[in-house]
């Protein structure tokens, strides 16, 4: 592979976390980053290089028109062997997220490739404890100096990686989210599928209300009929009803997670009934005073699953069923995170070893 690795001098190595279980998300990094940058029409060698700032120009058009893109990929470490989950899937939607905001697209597998080699060089940065994880941020941001609302024809690639603690500080207990009456997230025909920079920039005024308000996260409803649920801007939301399970289907406003075609997949299998449709929020309320719905779970990288007890909506506080975990939270909660960790076998080729 065309890969070029300059590794940092002893005197540039970071001091390592000590204590993996207490790391606050997104503070800390490791020695090196994986780049590569985009011109003359084509990619570039890929470089593996000591962690280091960016400078970019101030008219840089990522700057001013916000083309730049995302992902979120976790690596785990378990009897000193590292693992990936699906993560081909990550790059398909990175692929999927460019074509969207018109950035040229990488070769995924090259990408992943030296992705792994960044991983065994990082190796001793992946924490081991239950629930740990090396946080992965593979980004693609347009570095042009011009401006004028067009396509880039310059662009860097750059994955930075993060030691990440238990998402569940506080052990795997339910959260709590605000539906926004006020706020959307995204229309069809819109970028709502694409994990792009200004999706969350966006969001960021509903969630501070939310959190003012004494809830964890956002719920939105559509932007045409503000009566369907779709997602909470970091997750995807399922509603476990008595005779089904059922998620937002993928029109173009949410994005496609990963862990959520796991859930289904997985329930499928378990003998589930699962449905991908629209979600009256009236339905919820609904089915949470009557007994219909049984529990309400989100989804995604960061939580892998993440049980929702009660739902603010309209004034009122709905709490589901007892305000516990639900049953089938917990079981794929199990599964997956055993999965991720090589303890549960792998029945659908999902689980990357890296020796």
């Amino acid at each position: 592979m065309d890969l070029k690795v300059e590794l940092a001098t002893n005197g540039e190595l970071k001091k390592k976390p000590t204590d993996p279980l207490n790391l606050p998300f997104g503070s800390v990094f490791t020695d090196h980053m994986l780049i590569m940058e985009y011109s003359g029409g084509e990619w570039q060698q890929l470089r593996i290089e000591p962690y280091h700032s960016l400078e970019l120009d101030p008219s840089a058009m990522v700057l001013h028109y916000g083309q730049g893109i995302f992902e979120g990929m976790k690596a785990y470490r378990s009897d000193n062997q590292i693992y990936l989950f699906r993560p081909d899937m990550n790059l398909k939607r990175l692929n999927a997220s460019a074509e969207r905001m018109v950035i040229p697209t990488v070769d995924a597998e090259r990408v992943l490739e030296a992705i792994r080699e960044l991983l065994r060089i990082e190796r001793e940065w992946i924490p081991e404890e239950k629930g740990t994880s090396l946080y992965m941020r593979p980004t693609i941001i347009a570095t042009e100096p011009k401006l004028g609302v067009r396509p880039a024809h310059e662009y860097f690639f750059y994955v930075i990686l993060s030691p990440a603690g238990p998402y569940f500080k506080e052990g795997f207990n339910p959260i709590s989210v605000m539906v926004s009456e006020k706020y959307v997230r995204a229309v069809r025909g819109g970028v709502g599928h694409a994990k792009t920079m200004g999706n969350y920039a966006a969001s960021l005024r509903a969630n501070k209300e939310s959190s003012k308000a004494g809830f964890s996260q956002t719920l939105y409803l559509d932007a045409l009929e503000r009566k369907n649920i779709e997602e909470c801007g970091t997750m995807n939301v399922f509603v476990h009803f008595e005779d089904e399970l059922a998620t937002p289907p993928l029109n173009g406003t949410i994005l496609p997670g990963i862990t959520r075609d796991s859930v289904i997949q997985l329930a499928r299998e378990w003998g589930f009934e699962v449905s991908e449709r629209p979600i009256p929020i009236q339905e919820i309320v609904e089915g949470i005073e009557t007994g219909h719905v049984l529990e309400v779970f989100g989804t995604g990288t960061a939580a892998i699953i993440a049980p929702i007890g009660v739902i603010g909506y309209a004034g009122e506080k709905y709490k589901i069923g007892d305000g516990d975990v639900g049953d089938l939270s917990r079981r794929l909660f199990d599964e997956i995170t055993g999965l991720q960790h090589g303890l549960v076998e792998d029945r659908h080729g999902w689980v990357e070893k890296i020796t």
